[in-house]
C-alpha cells in the first residue's frame, strides 16, 4: 500500500463579514459572529470607524473577530463625516447607499489580501462577481423579517426601471404568497415604493440590489427561525432557487455582566409589577415634532406609568425642549422621556415593565417575542410596517395603534391601544397574550437557539467544501 493520504477536506475557518452600513445590521452580524468565533471560525468585518468604536464592546472574541476599517467615500450631498445611516436622515440613505457601492476597491483589496473561504454579506450586491473567480463562497445574510422579503423583495414582483411597481400592484401579495392574511394599507403602501427608487451607485435601485444580491450568492441565510416564519422561508428558497440557512434570532444573552443603570433600576423599582409601558424607537427613527408631541401625551392620557426612550425630534436639539407645555409638571413622579441610549434588552426584563410600545425594527421584533410584556406597535418605515403585518396579523401577538387613511395617528388612539392590552378584563389583551405566552416559551426552549447555530455552522460547513 502507499503512503498517500487522503486530501484534507476544506472546511470554512476564515469568513469576512461586510454588513450595509446601519447599525440594525452591523450589531446583528457581529451577534453572529461571536457565535461562529464559539465554533472556532475566523472573522473578519469590513466596516467604517464609527460603526466600530460603537460596538468594538460587544466583540466577545477579540482574538478571532477582527475589523478593518473602511473609509466611507465622499458623495455630493452627503455631510461631511457621514460613516453609518445614524449620521443622516432617512432621505439621504440613498446617498449613502452610493457611498457604500463605492467601498468596492476596498472589500476586493482585502479579500485578495484575505483570501476568506466565505463571506457573509447583504447589500453589497456586486459582492459575488467579486469573490466567485477567486474560488471563494458568498452567502446573502438577510437580517430583516422573512415576510419582509417574501412579500417585497422577491423576483415574482418584477420590479424593473422601465416599469416601476405601482400602488396597486404592491396592495396585493406577490404571486405565490404562502398567506392570506397580510393586507396592507394605503398610507403603507405609500412608504413601501422606495424599493423602486434609486439606492446605489449608477441608479441601481434598492430592489435591484437585495434580488440581484440573493440571485448570485452560493446560498442565502436568514436571521429567523422555522417556529415563526417556515412557510415564508420555503417561499423565500422557491423564488430564489437557493439554499435558506436559518440562523435563529441570535440575541446577545442577558447575564449579571449587563445590569440595569442605577438610574433606570431605581426609577423602575418604585412602581408596581407588570405596571410600566415602555417605548423606544431605535437608533434611527427621528419623528417630527407634531407626532413626538402626540406620542407622549398618549402615554400620559393612559394614565399609566411610562418610560419614552426617543431621540430628539426634528428641528429640536433635545426632547425636553419639545415637550408639550406643562407636560413635566402634569406627568412627575411617573413619566420619564428621555433622549439618550438605554439597555433596552435589560429594561424589557425588568419585571415592572407590563408593556413594550415599538417601532417594529426586526431586533427589537425578536426582542419582543422573547420578553414576557404586552407589545403595541406602531411602524414608520417599510420592513417594520412588514414586521408588524407578521406580529399583529400572523402571528396575533400584538396590537397596532389605529391610524387614519392618511397614516396619522393621535394620542386618543395611541391611549387607548395601551390600555387595551394592560387591561387584564380585555379579551383582546388575554389573546394576545395567550398567543405571546405560546410563542415566547417555544422560543425559550432550552438549547433551541444552540440548535439552529449548530445547524447554521454545519450549513457553511458543507457550502465551503463544494465545488
Amino acid at each position: 500500500m502507499g503512503n498517500d493520504q487522503e486530501p484534507t477536506m476544506r472546511c470554512c475557518q476564515d469568513i469576512v463579514m461586510f454588513p450595509w452600513f446601519a447599525m440594525g445590521h452591523i450589531t446583528p452580524f457581529l451577534h453572529l459572529a461571536n457565535k461562529l468565533a464559539e465554533k472556532g471560525c475566523r472573522i473578519k468585518m469590513l466596516l467604517p470607524n464609527k460603526a466600530i468604536q460603537v460596538i468594538h464592546h460587544l466583540n466577545l472574541h477579540p482574538h478571532l473577530i477582527t475589523f478593518h476599517t473602511i473609509a466611507v467615500p465622499q458623495v455630493e450631498g452627503l455631510p461631511l463625516g457621514t460613516e453609518t445611516a445614524s449620521d443622516i436622515p432617512i432621505s439621504l440613505a440613498h446617498l449613502l447607499a452610493i457611498a457604500f457601492d463605492r467601498t468596492r476597491d476596498q472589500f476586493q483589496a482585502t479579500i485578495l489580501h484575505s483570501k476568506p473561504d466565505l463571506v457573509i454579506y447583504d447589500l453589497a450586491h456586486w459582492v459575488p462577481a467579486l469573490v466567485k473567480p477567486l474560488g471563494i463562497k458568498s452567502m446573502s445574510y438577510t437580517v430583516v423579517s422573512a415576510a419582509g422579503i417574501a412579500i417585497l423583495l422577491v423576483p415574482a414582483r418584477n420590479i424593473t426601471k422601465d416599469k416601476p411597481i405601482t400602488v396597486a400592484e404592491l396592495s396585493v401579495p406577490p404571486p405565490g404568497y404562502p398567506s392570506s392574511t397580510v393586507v396592507l394599507r394605503g398610507h403603507e403602501v405609500q412608504s413601501l415604493l422606495f424599493v423602486a427608487q434609486p439606492f446605489g451607485d449608477n441608479g441601481v435601485t434598492f430592489y435591484e440590489k437585495v434580488t440581484t444580491s440573493m440571485h448570485q450568492c452560493d446560498a442565502l441565510a436568514i436571521r429567523t427561525c422555522s417556529e415563526i416564519e417556515a412557510n415564508l422561508c420555503d417561499y423565500i428558497g422557491s423564488q430564489y432557487g437557493k439554499p435558506v440557512f436559518l440562523t435563529g434570532p441570535v440575541l446577545p444573552e442577558l447575564s449579571t455582566n449587563m445590569p440595569l443603570e442605577d438610574r433606570w433600576a431605581t426609577w423602575l423599582g418604585g412602581f408596581e409589577p407588570g405596571s410600566v409601558v415602555f417605548c423606544a424607537f431605535g437608533s434611527q427613527l427621528v419623528l417630527d415634532k407634531d407626532q413626538f408631541q402626540k406620542l407622549v401625551l398618549g402615554f400620559e392620557l393612559s394614565g399609566l406609568p411610562f418610560l419614552v426612550a426617543l431621540k430628539p425630534p426634528t428641528g429640536s436639539s433635545t426632547v425636553e425642549e419639545a415637550l408639550p407645555a406643562g407636560f413635566c409638571e402634569r406627568v412627575k413622579g411617573r413619566g420619564m422621556v428621555w433622549g439618550g441610549w438605554v439597555q433596552q434588552l435589560v429594561i424589557l426584563s425588568h419585571p415592572s415593565v407590563g408593556c413594550f410600545v415599538s417601532h417594529c425594527g426586526f431586533g427589537s421584533m425578536w426582542e419582543a417575542l422573547m420578553c414576557d410584556c404586552q407589545i403595541v406597535l406602531m411602524p414608520h418605515l417599510g420592513d417594520q410596517i412588514l414586521n408588524t403585518r407578521l406580529l399583529a396579523d400572523e402571528l396575533k401577538v400584538a396590537v397596532e395603534v389605529e391610524r387614519d387613511e392618511n397614516g396619522w395617528t393621535s394620542k386618543e388612539s395611541i391611549s387607548k391601544s395601551i390600555k387595551l392590552v394592560m387591561d387584564k378584563d380585555s379579551e383582546v389583551a388575554s389573546t394576545i397574550k395567550t398567543n405571546h405566552t405560546r410563542y415566547r416559551q417555544t422560543l425559550t426552549t432550552q438549547g433551541l437557539m444552540s440548535r439552529y447555530i449548530d445547524k447554521f455552522f454545519q450549513n457553511i460547513q458543507d457550502l465551503v467544501r463544494q465545488k
